[in-house]
């Protein structure tokens, strides 16, 4: 199991390193505040669960720090400034410190006389996660080309560049993936960001265009026009790429809108057990409330603090799909075939 973190910070050198943390924060607290919420358990004689953690200890490594092609795109106006609504300012107690995770990742310095006589502090290390300094992209083609071909479901519930710059590096590595689970696009009904785009496909554009340009019998023919401005090579021609092309399966806001949650559901399971002491259950109450307050500013006909008020399960859809099926077509599962799918970068109204 991998964590790969896409991170695109700000311009400003200050504002830089902040938007930097903040991606990585999230991740880290999130194991910081499930090895509380263990303990926890244990302490009141309940189950402690996370059994697949356990057994599968996960990989956190970092991302693209910019898109390959166009302006960062922030979220901030829905998800607040940290990406998950504010909470390590609302909920500090929750937030892992600074010092313990915030060098997990620095990669280590060139080998020479002066570092390797250095003495070595030992980084500290989570039972939950395993911090990595190799760059995502070569972190998830080292995971396929260790594993046989279709064994590995690849899943993307944000931009692409990640995959984008793994499937640049080595064509042939990436594409012994099982399947690449997509949470992104608008088909049929409008898009979030402008009348036709989504936000996690218009945020990379170029990046999605080069993943589902590996859906293609021929994916040099569809790739970007300006593929060298990117610094990533292009495909290589059908007959050296092989026969074996990318099996994309996409959740577009067409699937994942319809799927929701409101507000009375999450606080009637969670609001029990918050008062009883779990860490988790106060964690997520707390986003989750600020998910639908914003719901509440930005659309017509929520009442504030109504428990009909509702937020659409957009990234939960795709891990619940992955789950349950293992990245296979299973029954009650309808999933639409041989969908052709390429993505517009380039016009002033289209693009994405």
């Amino acid at each position: 199991m991998q964590f790969a973190v896409n991170e695109y910070p700000k311009r400003a050198p200050k504002d830089s390193v902040a938007a930097t943390l903040f991606c990585l924060r999230n991740a880290v607290s999130m194991f910081h505040v499930i090895e509380k919420e263990m303990q926890w358990r244990k302490e009141h004689g309940r189950p402690e669960g996370f059994d697949a953690l356990k057994k599968s200890k996960p990989v956190i490594a970092v991302g693209a720090d910019e898109p390959l092609g166009g302006e960062r795109l922030q979220a901030a106006y829905y998800h607040g400034a940290d990406g998950l609504g504010n909470v390590h300012t609302s909920h500090p107690h929750h937030s892992s410190p600074s010092s313990t995770w915030q060098h997990l990742f620095d990669r280590p310095p060139p080998d020479t006389l002066l570092s390797s006589t250095a003495p070595t502090k030992p980084s500290p290390t989570s039972p939950l996660f395993t911090p990595s300094s190799t760059p995502s992209h070569l972190e998830i083609l080292s995971l396929l080309d260790n594993s046989p071909p279709n064994t590995i479901t690849l899943i993307a519930i944000g931009p692409l560049t990640t995959f984008a710059t793994a499937a640049a590096h080595s064509p042939s590595t990436f594409l012994k993936a099982k399947s690449l689970l997509v949470m992104g696009g608008a088909i049929a009904v409008p898009g979030n960001m402008t009348p036709v785009a989504e936000f996690n496909t218009i945020a990379d554009a170029v990046a999605a265009a080069r993943i589902y340009a590996l859906t293609s019998p021929d994916p040099a023919s569809t790739m970007p026009p300006f593929g060298s401005a990117t610094g990533l090579e292009d495909y290589p021609p059908k007959e050296e790429l092989g026969e074996r092309r990318l099996r994309v399966v996409k959740f577009p806001l067409d699937v994942t809108t319809g799927h929701s949650l409101r507000r009375d559901e999450v606080e009637g399971k969670l609001n029990p057990l918050r008062e009883k002491g779990s860490p988790l259950a106060d964690w997520v109450l707390a986003f989750t409330k600020h998910s639908c307050r914003t719901t509440e500013r930005l659309n017509e006909g929520f009442e504030p603090g109504g428990g009909w008020t509702w937020i659409s399960l957009h990234d939960p859809v795709v891990c619940w799909y992955a789950v349950k099926t293992g990245g296979e077509e299973k029954e009650g599962w309808v999933v639409k075939r041989g969908e052709d799918i390429r993505v517009e970068m380039m016009g002033q109204w289209t693009r994405g």
